[in-house]
């Protein structure tokens, strides 16, 4: 997929660096450029993350390229070319999702080991751990990995045992209910949804000056002190944090957290205002008397979260 001349793609190469929603020119400069020692491949995923799907090109100086994607759990196939334009378009349009993108080639199927079994989890701790993973895959901001995590450690120590689910587990269970959520995201086209909108003001009041975070810390403390790491040249500030992007996807609308960095209520009241203006002709309502004591609420909020990791 491409929006705007850049590909909904992640890259890591094999010198650990990592590039995300790059356009066509980039991701051929990279592929041209792996061959030399410590730097001979890169992986490629899409944006949002889609379980058993990546794309990789391998290279090493003198040699062949070889280009190999994943479709599934149980398809995996790969090709060897002798250019490396040749390699960087078929890649292109594999990130494109382009019909047809891989005519041409010829693909040889790689030899996928069998998955191993993993057992089926109690019902009652499927169902509370499938809970908790759909809460999050609704707030959207969890990678994979991260839900996982969520999953695994959701019962530790309770009445289920001290570690009533395996990491496999986890990562079978987030990966099922991922796909349910990918899939419901379809439903929506390319309808421009709240969180789009907010994720827009929040990039103008970003550039204007006012350091601007989603889904930042676990709560108002920790990110009041937290923020200051992110000023960068900034006058002020604002954010909100993981437990109000929980009562977002819950329906509750969204609190907004801001200050000035120079810690004065003068500061901090322009802006305050400064964020309400910012929301004007942006399709979302804010609601706030004008107090720097006061959080801004963004409400009401149909949160549809398109999931990014």
């Amino acid at each position: 997929m491409e929006i705007d001349g850049v590909l909904a793609i992640r890259v890591e190469t094999e010198n650990w660096q990592k590039h995300a929603r790059i356009g066509a020119a980039e991701l051929r400069e990279l592929v041209t450029r792996i061959g030399h020692a410590g730097d001979r491949f890169l992986v490629v995923q899409r944006i949002p993350d889609i379980p058993d799907v990546f794309a990789q090109v391998w290279h090493e100086e003198g040699g062949e390229y070889r280009l190999e994607y994943r479709a599934a759990a149980d398809a995996f196939f790969g090709t060897d070319l002798d250019d490396p334009h040749r390699a960087a378009d078929l890649l292109t349009g594999w990130a494109r999702q382009e019909p047809g993108w891989d005519a041409g080639v010829a693909w040889e199927p790689i030899a996928v080991p069998p998955q191993e079994g993993v057992p089926d989890l109690p019902d009652e701790v499927r169902e509370q751990v499938e809970r908790r993973v759909r809460e999050q895959l609704r707030c959207g901001y969890d990678s994979r990995g991260t839900l996982s995590e969520i999953a695994e450690d959701y019962l530790v120590g309770g009445e289920y045992g001290e570690r009533p689910v395996s990491p496999a587990q986890a990562r079978q269970l987030v990966d099922r209910l991922r796909l349910e959520r990918l899939a419901e995201q379809e439903s929506w086209g390319g309808d421009t949804t709240d969180p789009d909108r907010l994720t827009r003001v929040f990039e103008v009041l970003d550039a204007a000056g006012v350091t601007a975070r989603e889904n930042f810390a676990c709560c108002r403390g920790c990110g009041t002190a937290e923020i200051g790491a992110e000023r960068e040249g900034a006058r002020g500030f604002v954010f909100f944090h993981r437990q109000s992007t929980e009562a977002a996807a819950e329906g509750h609308g969204l609190m907004l957290h801001y200050g000035g960095f120079d810690g004065s209520e003068e500061t901090t009241t322009a802006v305050g205002h400064e964020v309400v203006a910012a929301f004007t002709g942006s399709g979302l309502s804010t609601e706030w008397n004008g107090d720097p004591g006061r959080a801004i609420a963004v409400t009401p909020l149909n949160w549809r979260k398109r999931l990014e990791g």
